[in-house]
């Protein structure tokens, strides 16, 4: 079946095919009474407008494209939360793009947005060359949220995960630690100042010797298979610092299969504090990245762009601050031998 037509829903509410377009157009200086009927009657015949159509002629189409590194990662599912609540307010719509834990996959959701004419596009966690961004910055907005930048041409939002790391390390030496391990993120955004973090707050301790890395990748099953390498040593770990809450999950669950406790054999502190890190059951001892306060600013940043409010890039740099929960306690004289 066809579409109905804008000048059908005219003829059905016997006025013109100017106030049609006004009303679809949310004009203001159109009366109540007027408008209902044009509502109404694209309402029974089934009217959508052609939102691409209309989009084309304004050469805007009210989208922002948001390219998720993982969207099983619940950390990237809760940053959409602050990119949709504030392009909501600015009356914008949010496609959301799965990258699929792969620069390739990330660079293919970046092309499709920009052949869907997006008015820009957010990446979060984005492992993707960085050329490939800029190259994209010039067919649209782009921001990079969750990875460190200094390009002249984009603008970025980021946590501070050197000073992140740090307060995890600080705080489990606090507690009397001294034999600490890190599971990284392998080559996701942000692991590697995660793990120069932790590498510097050691050797500023004096535990340079106790620096012990351990290879992971951001999911639970890397976390799991870390903390199986850390277990196996000779002198395990009385704490470990993982670069995110999946990994961190991953390495309890390890920890516990291996009979030992959390937090009274081995102390665990996580990073990004994701809903997950707050359920009771897991209660995670975690470095927190304010998820809201990242994606509103993102999308703030497109536009400011948008409105020609600037050219010079901007990054933002948010301080992190510490949780403490459950899966870290103070080591005894026992546990430290």
């Amino acid at each position: 079946m066809s579409q109905p037509t804008m000048q059908q829903v005219a003829e059905r509410a016997g006025v013109s095919l100017a106030l049609v377009s006004l009303v679809m157009r949310q004009a203001p200086n159109v009366s109540d009474y007027r408008r209902q009927l044009v509502l109404d009657a694209a309402e029974h015949l089934g009217y959508r407008p052609n939102v691409l159509a209309r989009n084309l002629a304004s050469r805007r189409t009210n989208t922002i494209g948001v390219v998720l590194n993982d969207i099983h990662n619940p950390f990237f599912a809760e940053i959409i939360d602050g990119i949709q609540a504030a392009s909501d307010e600015a009356g914008y719509r949010v496609l959301i793009g799965n990258g699929k834990r792969s620069p390739s996959g990330e660079a293919e959701m970046v092309e499709t947005f920009l052949q869907f004419r997006v008015d820009g596009i957010i990446t979060a966690g984005a492992t993707m060359p960085m050329s490939t961004i800029e190259a994209a910055s010039e067919s649209t907005k782009m921001v990079v949220v969750g990875r460190s930048s200094r390009s002249q041409v984009i603008d970025s939002v980021n946590t501070d995960d050197v000073t992140g790391a740090r307060l995890a390390v600080d705080y489990l030496v606090e507690l009397g630690h001294r034999r600490i391990a890190h599971i990284d993120g392998g080559t996701g955004a942000g692991a590697e100042a995660r793990r120069r973090g932790y590498s510097q707050a050691m050797t500023d301790h004096g535990l340079s010797a106790e620096i012990v890395t351990a290879g992971g990748d951001f999911t639970e099953s890397g976390g799991y298979h870390a903390a199986s390498e850390l277990l196996n040593q000779s002198s395990r770990p009385t704490a470990i610092f993982a670069a995110n809450d999946l990994s961190a999950a991953g390495a309890l669950d390890r920890i516990e299969d291996a009979g030992l406790a959390v937090p009274d054999d081995v102390s665990i502190v996580g990073y990004d504090n994701t809903a997950l890190a707050a359920m009771q059951h897991l209660s995670l001892t975690t470095v927190n990245q304010p998820r809201d306060e990242l994606g509103r600013l993102a999308v703030g940043f497109i536009l400011e762009r948008l409105r020609d409010e600037r050219t010079d890039s901007v990054h933002h740099m948010i301080a992190p601050a510490l949780v403490k929960r459950k899966t870290s306690s103070r080591l005894t004289a026992g546990e430290s031998t």
